[in-house]
């Protein structure tokens, strides 16, 4: 709940952030359209009611006061929440509504979006905003509906519903299956690995569910994303261990292929969260129950090889 006898007028926090980021009241006028004399009226304003002086006059400049330096962060701040919610409200015009998602980058990427049309059209007036989240975040302090979330079904005040179990398959270029001469699972141990960061045991825990004793498979390039390891992956620097659904592409077009039969199933699923304090909108149950329709379609058992020993 804000305190209306602490709001001073937008108008005054929008001429000290110009003239504290020029550091000239002169600049400011002209990047507002407003005279000189206008701004300094507004700083005027602005520091009778804040109480304290916020520039301070060296040499003919004006220069940030220790005050002002500690609330130019705040205001700032909240001139760019202030915008961001005017941007996200006029987002309405001529729509049923706006989702607000949080995603997972290469989730987003290569599954949600390439399918997020079939929502749309069966929801023709609404407006979906996606934006990347790597890390559970609180909803609170979130303009999001709903979040892409993996790992185990835990997110603080937040409500989980399963989507998939997540798989990881191995895969490398296809002329790795001839040029590597790879007849044994073994032989893997061998070549460059790559590692998605966030997963750094799984070359370890793939050998060992295959049934190799290496120490080589902790070596290798980290990457931050399943994206970026695909891609690498594709390009030739290495093998990685890839959830199959998300490099549906590759494996399609031949740019990827899976070196080995065995899959490894990971201790992570993915699941769409909502905040538990806000009741879902009609708007939000239908994401949620479209996405988790299309994530049970997808569970049909995976195809045959195209190649490999």
């Amino acid at each position: 709940m804000y305190r209306r006898g602490f709001l001073p007028p937008i108008g005054s926090l929008v001429a000290f952030e110009c003239a504290a980021r020029h550091e000239s009241f002169s600049r400011a006028a002209e990047e507002l359209n407003l005279t000189q004399s206008a701004v300094s009226r507004q700083i005027r304003t602005l520091e009778e009611v804040v109480g304290v002086a916020l520039f301070e006059r060296v040499r003919q400049r004006v220069v940030l006061s220790e005050a002002g330096r500690a609330y130019l962060a705040d205001v700032r701040r909240s001139l760019g929440d202030l915008g961001d919610a005017t941007h996200r409200v006029m987002g309405f015009a001529g729509t049923r509504g706006v989702l607000e998602l949080a995603v997972l980058p290469t989730f987003g990427t290569r599954w949600l979006v390439p399918r997020l049309p079939r929502f749309l059209a069966l929801n023709p007036d609404v407006t979906v905003d996606l934006a990347a989240r790597i890390e559970p975040f609180d909803f609170a302090d979130e303009p999001f509906d709903a979040a892409i979330h993996v790992g185990q079904p835990v997110w603080a005040g937040g409500v989980l519903e399963h989507l998939m179990d997540e798989e990881v398959v191995p895969v490398g270029p296809p002329d790795w299956l001839t040029a590597r001469g790879l007849s044994t699972r073994a032989d893997l141990a061998a070549l460059p690995l790559l590692h998605q960061s966030t997963r750094p045991s799984a070359w370890a825990d793939w050998f060992a569910s295959v049934g190799v004793a290496t120490e080589a498979a902790w070596r290798g390039p980290r990457l931050d994303q399943f994206s970026m390891v695909a891609e690498a992956a594709a390009c030739g620097m290495g093998a990685a261990l890839v959830p199959r659904f998300l490099i549906e592409e590759e494996l399609a077009s031949g740019r990827l292929v899976q070196l080995f039969p065995e899959p490894l199933a990971t201790r992570s699923a993915y699941y769409v969260v909502h905040p538990a304090s806000k009741g879902r909108s009609a708007l939000l149950k239908a994401f949620e129950e479209w996405i988790v329709a299309e994530a049970k379609a997808d569970a049909s058992p995976s195809p045959p090889l195209a190649a490999g020993p």
